[in-house]
């Protein structure tokens, strides 16, 4: 790990002031991601900007009730938090089914939307990674690619993206928060995250001198009615070979009045499934509509030679998911 320098700003305008003074310099949060990268090398930032200790830890209900979370939020308190698991509950499980108690209990909410691919390749220094060093190449392509992407990738990049929580995010049209010394704005967590292209390396909408200071949920009642499923290796601190986030509303015909999908372990961002969702809606809550939906989101698929598999795996997924929703919806 190279030498680098540690600010603690006081407030949100001070750490500000120090990320636009610092060329080079990254905040620090709960560190699970960025200091594992500093520890091999890939990451390297002149200057760590501590925040930990900035107001941005609280969880609000807001007057159209949604709720506000903070950047700083823990993992753990936010699964644990009573709304969420009540009025959000896929994002709770997805958070659960995220790692383990200990990187819970340290890592942040904004820091999760910034973790990095876990891409084998991105991690060997000795292998080609455009993400790593932009215009080396892609070993994934011809190599070992079982958990690499289908879905957003490009001929520079098939890295998967890591994080369970966006994907759940993604589904419920969750909005990101950001600050710089030059005002705020506020982005679509389905636009946060950018698709590789040919700069793999700009993996979000993020400047180098924006903080996300909060994420915002809507008020979204088909929200209570949804689940999280991700299917893995092994049942304990994996990432996913396929996650399914889902909420769904049937109406009393017996057709769909409200759904929202998205999926992980499959694409280069957390994966709005708008193909799915848009051949759902109006339909019939039956196996058929939901695997016809799922054939219409993974036709744009374009396996690599080890990963095939999880284009079916994701099918037989969504419709697992839909399948339980929609059985507890007529057993309620």
């Amino acid at each position: 790990m190279k030498t680098f320098s540690y600010l603690s700003p006081p407030d949100v305008d001070a750490a500000l002031r120090q990320i636009t003074a610092e060329p080079g310099a990254k905040f620090l949060g709960g560190g699970t991601n960025l200091v594992d990268l500093m520890r091999e090398g890939i990451e390297a930032p002149a200057t760590l900007i501590d925040i930990t200790r900035l107001p941005l830890n609280g969880i609000e209900e807001l007057p159209d009730g949604g709720l506000r979370i903070g950047a700083l939020v823990r993992n753990s308190t936010l699964a644990a938090h009573p709304d969420v698991r009540a009025r959000y509950p896929l994002l709770s499980q997805a958070i659960l089914l995220g790692a383990t108690g200990q990187i819970r209990n340290m890592a942040t909410v904004g820091g999760n939307l910034l973790q990095r691919t876990r891409c084998l390749y991105f991690y060997d220094e000795a292998s080609a990674c455009n993400k790593r060093e932009p215009g080396a190449g892609c070993s994934a392509r011809e190599g070992f690619n079982r958990g690499n992407a289908v879905l957003g990738t490009s001929d520079d990049c098939v890295a998967t993206h890591p994080s369970d929580m966006a994907v759940a995010l993604a589904a419920i049209d969750a909005v990101v928060e950001v600050r710089s010394s030059r005002g705020s704005r506020r982005i679509a967590l389905t636009d946060f995250h950018r698709l590789p292209g040919t700069t793999p390396h700009r993996e979000s909408e993020l400047e180098a001198d924006e903080l996300i200071t909060a994420i915002e949920l809507p008020p979204l009642p088909v929200a209570a009615r949804s689940h999280y499923r991700k299917v893995r290796d092994r049942a304990s601190y994996a990432f996913a070979l396929v996650s399914v986030a889902a909420a769904l509303d049937i109406g009393t015909d017996g057709r769909i009045t409200d759904v929202r999908l998205a999926l992980g372990g499959v694409a280069t961002k957390p994966w709005r499934a708008r193909a799915a969702e848009q051949s759902l809606l109006g339909a019939q809550a039956t196996e058929q509509s939901f695997a016809t939906a799922a054939a219409a989101e993974l036709a744009a698929a374009i396996p690599l030679s080890g990963n095939a598999f999880k284009i079916d795996l994701a099918r037989r997924t969504v419709v697992a998911v839909l399948r339980k929703l929609t059985t507890e919806r007529s057993g309620s």
